[in-house]
């Protein structure tokens, strides 16, 4: 017996998908509606769960040719017509090796290939009380499947037109590429009180809701610096993000402002010109700098760095899509007391580009994410949609190339307000 699941979003295509996998000898046994996506179960897209099932081994008896498939239309006023008629038709599942049809009552449906529906006599006729019984399992999944046709069939019926204000802040949020999903778990709620309210909703009114619910996206955020317990501070990332350039202004901070001892390490010697760079930065500094090649140097520099009080380590860009590479500078990456790992994005990034790269990191150890490059965007859509999928604890925001100046903690309120368009109101 061969046992597949399929999730689709019709039962049209969920048919075509099972003739496809299993053949025409092919059943199914369980259907019910389910959720995709969405949060905790709340606003994900509706779906259907098929269970079918195909046993290639079993000797089917022959059968008549059947007649030629009618379109979707036409299977739909099949439909409609037996679950209005006011006789309990029957729901024949048209498969060799079925010799009954399986009833379809009144609260009951099931779309289990080809139908053809026939007068409930003819099945009742004869069947003993055992064979009832045994038709309870596919009766209930039945009465599931008739109860989301309808459910379907009312989600198909023209809707109440969405106001003008609510569509503008809909369509400013996609336009700064906040997911679709997550832009409707922060405005359909928002529509719904505005339906319930009978109180004039201006197109302020719906942006200060958007924007409080957005606020809850952000909602548990800790401590954007660098801890004053830190001792090492590991920078990761893909390749051309700036993350030499952010080492420099984080040590430039560290050295400025708290007075600390600062040393840097870089293991990137894939490039010549980030050793270079980074030990202009050094020499500017009045920083040491250690350059290694292999976890075995990296016991060596730390030992030459011992009378430092923070170290920041350069790590070589590569392409972080690939978990191969995630993983070997995992083995690089060593813990002498207190660190943090800072994974280095840049916002001129495609927002599924990044989640790729920080769902790699994540399974290994990311403290928090530092956004490059923020002056050549206006786009900040995916710093939302990171924190609300990744739960990702923002740091600091570069804004330019200057050294130590164009470095900042991120704000929240101000990519919420770059998102919406609006002036921030406090």
């Amino acid at each position: 017996m061969k046992v597949k699941r399929y999730v689709v979003d019709s039962m049209p295509d969920a048919l075509a998908r099972i003739r496809s996998d299993l053949g025409k000898n092919a059943i199914i046994l369980n259907t019910k509606e389910i959720r995709s996506g969405g949060l905790w179960g709340w606003f994900g897209k509706k779906k259907i769960e098929v269970i079918a099932a195909a046993d290639e081994s079993m000797s089917v008896p022959q059968r008549p040719p059947a007649p030629p498939a009618a379109g979707w239309s036409d299977f739909q006023s099949e439909v409609a017509a037996a679950l209005n008629s006011n006789s309990d038709p029957v729901f024949d599942t048209g498969k060799p090796g079925i010799h009954a049809p399986i009833p379809l009552d009144r609260n009951a449906h099931n779309l289990t290939g080809r139908t053809g529906f026939k007068q409930q006599s003819d099945l009742t006729n004869g069947r003993s009380a055992k064979e009832e019984q045994g038709n309870e399992p596919i009766l209930e999944e039945i009465r599931q499947m008739k109860l989301l046709m309808q459910k379907l069939s009312a989600a198909s019926e023209p809707q109440e037109e969405a106001p003008p204000a609510w569509l503008e802040v809909r369509e400013r949020l996609l336009e700064q590429d906040v997911s679709p999903d997550l832009t409707d778990r922060i405005l359909l709620p928002i529509r719904e009180e505005m339906q319930e309210s009978t109180e004039v909703w201006d197109k302020a009114r719906i942006i200060a809701r958007a924007r409080e619910r957005m606020r809850d996206i952000f909602s548990g955020q800790g401590p954007k610096v660098i801890s004053p317990q830190t001792r090492i501070v590991h920078i990761v990332g893909p390749t051309g993000v700036g993350k030499t350039t952010s080492i420099a202004k984080l040590a430039a901070e560290q050295v400025l402002k708290h007075k600390r001892k600062v040393g840097l390490i870089t293991s990137d010697t894939y490039r010549i010109s980030a050793v270079e760079q980074l030990k202009t930065y050094a020499t500017i500094l009045n920083t040491p700098l250690e350059v290694v090649f292999s976890p075995q140097d990296m016991q060596r520099a730390f030992s030459r760095l011992e009378d430092m009080d923070i170290i920041f380590m350069d790590t070589a860009g590569r392409n972080y899509r690939n978990e191969m590479y995630v993983s070997e500078l995992h083995s690089l990456i060593q813990t002498h007391g207190a660190s943090e790992t800072f994974l280095v994005l840049s916002l001129t990034t495609k927002y599924k580009d990044m989640k790729v790269i920080a769902d790699n990191f994540m399974k290994f150890r990311l403290d928090k994410v530092l956004f490059t490059k923020m002056d050549e965007t206006g786009t900040l859509g995916a710093v939302l949609n990171l924190v609300d999928a990744l739960k990702l604890q923002l740091s600091y925001v570069t804004n330019g190339q200057n050294v130590p100046d164009d470095i900042a903690e991120a704000d929240e309120d101000h990519i919420i307000n770059v998102i919406l368009g609006e002036a921030v109101h406090e």
